[in-house]
């Protein structure tokens, strides 16, 4: 049995693409695998906060130096972190936003990634202490950025999160990409349609 943390970063409702698709695929993943249990977190329509001062404190400064606020401050932390390591695997429903990320989405990535709880600095450097965890991102755009093309190059977010979600130890990753969501109808179905097929597969074997 395996705890699985599906995340929703689009400020949309009915008509975000990824999250039908997320959404899509936790419920073909329960029907394969009921055995398993998903919890949703939906930081597109309930955002968390973003790193302020107080945090910094509650997350740097020695006891003596905390403050209410800062205690309050990473106490928010801290449950997203134990929510995030208690899973065993992650499903993130991602659309591109200006060629990266939501700021909803990396708000919830500066309140997880954190010295001492998900990587370690250390004689050798850098630590990854998240382990034996798989993650699948689920995104959208509007625009098509194939790797090796020329738009290619405008596509920040998929190198982003490889990155972020490795530094942290989660290297075993899966990308389903739904872009061209702007480029005409057909294109979009079409896009859609290779989504939905790639995630029917993963609900079998990923």
């Amino acid at each position: 049995m395996s705890k699985i943390l599906a995340i929703t970063a689009s400020p949309r409702g009915e008509r975000s693409v990824s999250r039908a698709l997320t959404t899509t695929f936790a419920r073909l993943w329960s029907q394969e695998h009921p055995q398993d249990t998903i919890l949703l977190r939906d930081i597109g329509h309930h955002p968390v906060t973003h790193v302020t001062e107080a945090w910094v404190v509650g997350s740097f400064a020695p006891p003596e130096a905390q403050t209410p606020e800062s205690k309050a401050a990473i106490a928010v932390s801290d449950q997203l972190v134990d929510e995030f390591l208690s899973a065993d695997r992650y499903i993130f429903g991602v659309p591109m936003y200006n060629l990266n990320i939501p700021s909803t989405f990396k708000a919830y990535i500066d309140q997880i990634v954190r010295a001492g709880k998900t990587f370690a600095v250390g004689p050798n450097g850098y630590e990854g202490l998240v382990k034996n965890k798989k993650a699948l991102f689920i995104t959208s755009s509007g625009g098509s950025f194939p790797s090796g093309s020329p738009m290619g190059a405008y596509n920040f977010q998929e190198p982003y999160l490889r990155a972020i979600f490795g530094f942290i130890g989660v290297t075993d990753v899966t990308f389903v990409v739904a872009d061209s969501m702007n480029q005409g109808e057909d294109a979009a179905k079409v896009s859609r349609e290779k989504a939905e097929t790639a995630l029917k597969e993963l609900a079998t074997k990923w």
